[in-house]
């Protein structure tokens, strides 16, 4: 069996999406522990540099400058991944664009490098898209890189005093938003406006989580749910966190925030459409659950409430009945 090698200095490259990160989490870890000496340095998004930096995993953090067609910034770029000195890449992004910094760095005659890039020394080789969960893929890539041990990510580091903020009763919280660019990943407002309803009526109250922007979608559940709290805008990751935690049950479509739920332990059901593959990139958590339609407009409310109508009367992390 392979096994990681003692080393000083290693590079993680993660770009992506939040839900595509939070997944990262776990081989991250996994690096760490397998090189608890080396000086890991991290190569993401502006957007997740805090939360990389809250992880406690990375002695560094570079934010990709993304240089595209500039040819100055490909040339600093490239200067910058040659300056760290890196005896190895683990590529988590494995995309045309992390596949070009495996060739600024050297190639095949730079440093060892586990990802899917040809000529590189760790290769993890797969069809794509590949057919796999995301997680599933990880782990693949990292046993051939001699880390065998990937747990799924633990994000316990994300919490926060939220007591003051907490309805009084037991509540759901809900994810109306995704991505804007991707309307069809979204269950219509009103039918989160409709389950709101029907939770109300089993005394479950509401909360609802998103960008400032997804505001307009917390009106309208309110509009059948007027005592549901609104934290659109509202909450950082750790608070979003602490709120699923201290949730019955979380109902989101497919959004990072939904997959920071599960992973935080919440009782999630996920709502797919078409537009995406809950093979590959469904949410992971000890309870969680995933319901599909060709088109989320064909998914009554009626459907979810019945999905999750056994986390309404209890929590299955050990809550009481109501």
């Amino acid at each position: 069996m392979t096994t990681a090698p003692s080393l000083d200095r290693v590079l993680v490259i993660k770009l992506g999406a939040l839900g595509d990160f939070l997944f990262a989490l776990g081989p991250m870890q996994a690096i760490r522990r397998a090189h608890p000496n080396a000086r890991i340095t991290l190569l993401t998004r502006r957007t997740y540099a805090g939360l990389a930096e809250a992880s406690g995993l990375f002695d560094a953090i570079w934010v990709d400058p993304a240089p595209r067609l500039n040819p100055i910034g490909w040339f600093r770029l490239r200067a910058r991944l040659r300056s760290g000195r890196f005896e190895r890449v683990y590529d988590l992004q494995t995309s045309d664009r992390s596949g070009a910094y495996f060739r600024l760095m050297g190639g095949a005659g730079g440093p060892q490098w586990s990802g899917k890039v040809t000529g590189c020394s760790h290769c993890h080789v797969y069809a794509a898209p590949s057919s796999q969960h995301t997680v599933e893929r990880q782990r693949a890539q990292l046993a051939i890189a001699g880390i065998e041990d990937v747990p799924l990510s633990d994000i316990g580091f994300l919490d926060a005093d939220i007591t003051a903020r907490l309805p009084a009763r037991p509540f759901a919280l809900l994810i109306p938003g995704a991505s804007a660019g991707r309307p069809a990943k979204r269950w219509p407002a009103d039918r989160f406006a409709a389950l709101a309803a029907m939770l109300e009526v089993r005394g479950i109250g509401c909360a609802i989580a998103g960008t400032e922007g997804e505001g307009v979608l917390a009106h309208a559940i309110q509009a059948a749910a007027p005592e549901a709290l609104d934290l659109t805008g509202a909450t950082g990751l750790s608070e979003l966190a602490a709120f699923a935690r201290a949730a019955r049950l979380v109902v989101g479509n497919d959004t990072g925030p939904t997959h920071l739920a599960a992973l935080a332990g919440a009782p999630t059901l996920a709502l797919f459409s078409d537009d995406s593959d809950p093979a590959r990139t469904g949410p992971r958590g000890p309870h969680t659950q995933i319901l599909q339609r060709d088109s989320l407009a064909d998914l009554e409310a009626a459907s979810v409430f019945a999905a999750v109508e056994d986390w309404v009367a209890a929590d299955p992390r050990g809550g009481r009945a109501i």
